[in-house]
């Protein structure tokens, strides 16, 4: 006698999971190409299109563009501001400051009134202006 089976192997190949896979490649090399293009070309830091209200921040540091630092528009030595911007934001229970930068400073001295904010954890703010 002869038994059959009732539950025959399927031969066929299900491409559901094969889509979905290609899918989620799909997104992930789309979301990877356009951070690789974005450019740094033509970019004008100080203007921005839209104003967030919610950052008020008392404590400002303004470089102009002879390098000169301001903290709260008082003149400061360079190797001085560190110290003075602990002074004023220490105490907050949320210490920020904000940089004024004017538009045609060095780079690198925006870059170390950052690496203060970086070294204390501060919040960092940068001011720009309104189109």
């Amino acid at each position: 006698m002869e038994l059959k089976r009732r539950n025959r192997v399927s031969a066929e190949f299900s491409m559901a999971s094969m889509t979905d896979i290609i899918f989620l490649l799909l997104i992930f090399f789309m979301i990877t190409s356009s951070a690789i293009s974005q450019s740094a070309i033509d970019v004008n830091l100080p203007k921005a299109a839209a104003q967030d209200p919610s950052v008020t921040d008392p404590t400002t540091v303004t470089i102009n563009a002879d390098g000169k630092y301001f903290v709260n528009d008082l003149e400061t030595p360079k190797e001085q501001l560190e110290q003075n911007i602990v002074k004023l934001v220490e105490g907050s229970p949320n210490p920020t400051f904000t940089i004024r930068a004017d538009e045609n400073c060095k780079h690198k001295d925006v870059v170390y009134a950052m690496e203060i904010a970086e070294k204390h954890k501060y919040g960092l703010a940068i001011a720009t202006v309104q189109e």
